[in-house]
């Protein structure tokens, strides 16, 4: 039997175990024990006693009470090897079986590859049955790479494991989730000794497929079982629709489930728990209810985990009578389905506004259920129906079933909706009702405050709040930050997010960027930074934005090198750079004289498309001409002339002379003629330092005027043109 794997390699040798530099397993033959392998014992007396009484007591069960008494691995080991020197005694498979047993649970690897090997070699009676053995034993203890050492130390000694053997490990190193090239190692050990696979073995094979993401080989191999003597069995199918399934793969899987209805498999309910829940999750509905048909046909009994998916699923898709009858249908069998399914049911009516049906189901379904209602309360003032959501909520407090979730969806409707007036009635009713108020009312009460701009009131319960060690929602947790800053409001701001950021909990990014704003407009960048980094472990997230923002105020405070290290860290966060945060490096830049990066950042910001603004530029040209580096950027002063309209005359001048200056005359005639098409008219330095330098050329020279009077000509009626303009 061959495996056919033609993309894959197995390994020649299998990996060390508890980090012993050796190979996984010796092919060295088996060594004679000797007096000198004897190891030092920790108890000499003790081990003197049991030599004594071994002498005149010499058996193999002798032996291995012996062994069992002794604790201590090395004074085992000397009393095994001092045996073994007996000339009238021979170790047995059960004493080899004991010793083995021992070494592996110590991580004894040496010493167990030499005893398997002499195993072998001695040809013990039930030697094959001691290695079957000591391969359960290691398999159940979870001994994986133990395990496969005596594997391969019974096979390579001329014994061949049962299919049963094979597969128990398999099982257990899938299960384990061990590396896949060991498990096909295992298998090709399997098929060197020439044993056949059955259906438990492949599954092993395809479960480490797919879950290693190797799709297309798990499913050639699923193909290929029935030519293998194996059929497909209800096992199968589940890890090769879940792998496909999991990997993205869902209309294949669709077509392998279709595909194993159609043979008649009768799967367990292991295969319904595991695959129509995630038939359900992708949204295939009409598959969902055919499994939950066939397992209802078999009298299995859903779960809450089918019952919560295959009734949310029906719900999305807005089949209400298809999941109040299965909701039913699994009460009457004695189950207790789940609160969330009755939630979804409640949600998918009032999404049609369907009220009064959700009513009425929760009625007749679940009228002792809280969860339920406060979803109906919730749905109802979500729809702008108050008066419905408040004669519900009578209703639920003359059965006691009201929790203070309900009255708080009510009240916060009204700090929202109304006013904060009608709010504290409210709460009067629900305190008469022996109901506490809870960090939900607070923060209901807090929001109605920040709606009427009333944030000194907001403030006072917020410290309230974190009196009592509760928090903020999102909502609230924004809304107050946000009328903070606006107000100006700037510590109470950071002293609410202080809290809030400390206690775990995440503030909008744009409510987030408002709070960096206005500390970085008072001058507070240190404090900005603080925060920035009390974000990252409030879960808080940072944009391009944040990142800038800190920038520019730290350039501002003339902390230009400061500026690269938000950089740093705006780049580890995996930010994009944009253009307001090029312009600001290459400002900070111009104030350090770092030419180069002045050059390089403008380089980036050209790559990606973005052009500098008229403050940058001038920055950066005037510093780079005061220090005689325009050559720097010479290259790109054409593609920013010529995708700028930004450029004044007195730009053009200090870039053609500064050019001029550095010996750049090609790229400042260049200019010169870009300057002069955009109707520019050179100042008179520019004219002098053109002429001149044409003059003096002809001069030093030595030549005739006639033989340089073409460019001289040239560079006139330039001028002249753009003088007539």
């Amino acid at each position: 039997m061959v495996l056919k794997l033609s993309t894959l390699k197995f390994p020649f040798k299998l990996p060390p175990c508890r980090n012993l530099p050796a190979r996984y397993f010796s092919t060295s033959s088996a060594t004679t024990i000797q007096l000198d392998d004897l190891q030092p014992h920790p108890n000499p007396d003790d081990f003197q006693s049991k030599i004594q009484f071994l002498r005149n007591n010499l058996y193999p069960d002798s032996l291995l009470r012996v062994l069992d008494q002794t604790q201590d691995l090395n004074s085992a080991l000397n009393i095994f090897k001092w045996a073994a020197l007996q000339k009238r005694f021979n170790h047995t498979a059960d004493t080899y079986y004991h010793i083995i047993l021992k070494l592996g649970f110590a991580g004894n690897i040496k010493e167990l590859d030499n005893f398997c090997l002499n195993l072998a070699r001695d040809k013990c009676v039930g030697a094959e049955e001691a290695f079957a053995s000591l391969i359960d034993t290691f398999v159940k203890r979870s001994c994986l790479n133990e395990a496969t050492r005596v594997l391969v130390h019974m096979i390579s000694g001329g014994y061949t494991p049962s299919i049963n053997v094979f597969n128990h490990l398999l099982g257990a190193l899938v299960n384990q989730k061990t590396d896949f090239q060991q498990v096909l190692f295992v298998y090709k050990e399997m098929v060197k000794a020439g044993v056949f696979p059955t259906v438990d073995t492949l599954n092993s094979l395809l479960e480490v497929l797919f879950e290693t993401n190797r799709v297309e080989l798990g499913l050639d191999q699923f193909r290929r079982m029935r030519k293998k003597g194996c059929n497909p069995n209800a096992r199968t199918f589940e890890i090769v629709i879940r792998g496909l399934i999991v990997n993205g793969k869902l209309n294949d899987a669709v077509l392998i489930l279709h595909e194993m209805l159609d043979l008649g498999c009768r799967p367990e309910l292991s295969f319904y728990t595991c695959i129509l829940p995630l038939m359900c999750q992708e949204n295939k509905l009409e598959e969902g209810v055919q499994l939950f048909r066939l397992m209802r046909a078999s009298n299995l009994v859903p779960d809450s985990l089918i019952c919560r998916n295959l009734i949310r699923c029906l719900c999305i898709n807005l089949h209400l009578d298809d999941a109040t009858n299965i909701l039913r249908e699994i009460i009457e069998i004695g189950e207790n389905p789940p609160v969330d399914s009755f939630v979804d049911i409640v949600n998918a009516f009032c999404e049609g506004e369907s009220f009064s049906e959700a009513i009425h189901f929760l009625e007749n379904n679940c009228a002792d259920l809280t969860s339920p209602y406060n979803s109906l309360l919730d749905r109802c003032c979500k729809a702008g129906n108050f008066f419905l959501g408040k004669s519900q909520l009578e209703k639920m407090s003359e059965r006691g079933i009201a929790d203070c979730d309900s009255w708080n969806i009510l009240i916060r409707w009204i700090c929202e909706n109304v006013g904060i007036k009608k709010a504290y009635e409210l709460l009067g009713s629900m305190i008469v009702r022996s109901l506490v108020p809870d960090s939900g009312t607070y923060a209901a009460l807090l929001l109605g405050n920040c709606k009427l701009n009333k944030y000194d009131e907001a403030l006072e319960l917020f410290y309230y709040i974190r009196s009592k060690f509760w928090v903020l929602d999102s909502t609230c947790y924004s809304r107050l930050v946000e009328g903070l800053c606006r107000l100006e409001k700037i510590k109470e701001a950071v002293e609410v997010y202080s809290y809030m950021s400390k206690s775990g909990c995440s503030l909008e990014i744009t409510t987030f960027n408002m709070l960096i704003r206005a500390i970085c407009d008072v001058g507070k960048v240190d404090e900005a930074i603080k925060l920035r980094q009390l974000a990252y472990h409030s879960g808080t997230s940072c944009t391009s934005l944040t990142y800038t923002t800190i920038m520019l105020a730290l350039h501002k405070s003339q902390r230009a090198k400061d500026v690269l290290v938000i950089l740093s860290q705006m780049l580890i966060g995996g930010c994009a750079v944009h253009a307001e945060a090029y312009c600001i490096l290459i400002r900070s830049m111009t104030t350090l004289n770092r030419f180069k990066d002045c050059a390089s950042f403008l380089k980036l910001m050209l790559d990606e498309g973005l052009i500098p603004d008229s403050e940058t530029l001038h920055d950066l040209f005037s510093c780079l001409a005061s220090h005689s580096q325009l050559h720097l950027v010479s290259k790109d002063i054409d593609e920013i002339i010529s995708r700028s309209e930004n450029l004044d005359l007195a730009m053009y001048s200090l870039l053609i002379e500064g050019l001029w200056k550095e010996g750049c005359k090609s790229e400042a005639r260049l200019l010169l003629d870009l300057m002069l098409e955009r109707g520019l008219v050179p100042d008179a330095t520019i004219h002098t330092l053109l002429i001149g330098s044409n003059v003096k050329e002809v001069t030093s020279s030595g030549t005739t005027m006639y033989a340089n009077s073409m460019e001289q000509d040239n560079v006139s009626n330039i001028l002249a043109e753009g003088l007539g303009k």
